[in-house]
């Protein structure tokens, strides 16, 4: 029953703290996170996009006072930026966590991160040469600490999360 945690009265729970269940494709990034040993608390996180299933979700969740993953993977100064922001790259540069999650093909560059900041590529995009992400993979490995590929990368911990809400479900269904 809303494993996708899309359903509004779950979305309103999230932006509380309390969720029934996680979005999944956050959830996935949180996950990441956490387990590539990259704390965001007190960290300043760039999330590229605003979407209701990504960028919205993930910006409350990272910002939240806890998480499923213990308080360092929460407690972030969270931006939400898009891509009417002005000066964009002047905000990119800026974050020791910048997650790409705006639907556009390589659109960020080696040249609008950090050096040494994470970067996790939630975007999937189809291209002539094939799928890539919302980053441009080899001038931001360059420049980057740690970043996840596309394909690869964020999709198999979403259909993960998928799973994981999932069987949380059947146990509440079961104990019923």
């Amino acid at each position: 029953k809303d494993v996708d945690a899309f359903h509004p009265e779950n979305v309103g729970l999230v932006s509380q703290g309390r969720p029934r269940y996680l979005p999944c494709t956050p959830h996935g990034v949180v996950q990441i996170l956490h387990r590539g040993g990259i704390e965001v608390a007190g960290k300043h996180v760039v999330v590229v996009g605003r979407s209701d299933i990504v960028g919205k979700p993930l910006a409350m969740m990272l910002a939240q006072r806890d998480s499923t993953c213990g308080p360092e993977a929460a407690n972030a100064t969270v931006t939400v930026c898009h891509s009417r922001t002005p000066d964009l790259a002047a905000w990119t540069r800026q974050a020791e966590v910048l997650i790409a999650a705006i639907g556009k093909p390589c659109f960020i560059t080696g040249e609008m991160i950090r050096p040494g900041a994470a970067v996790i590529d939630v975007g999937i995009n189809r291209t002539d040469d094939g799928l890539c992400g919302d980053v441009d993979f080899a001038s931001a490995r360059e420049v980057a600490g740690a970043i996840t590929p596309v394909p690869g990368g964020v999709g198999p911990l979403t259909v993960t999360m998928l799973l994981y809400n999932t069987l949380a479900a059947a146990r509440t269904q079961c104990t019923r």
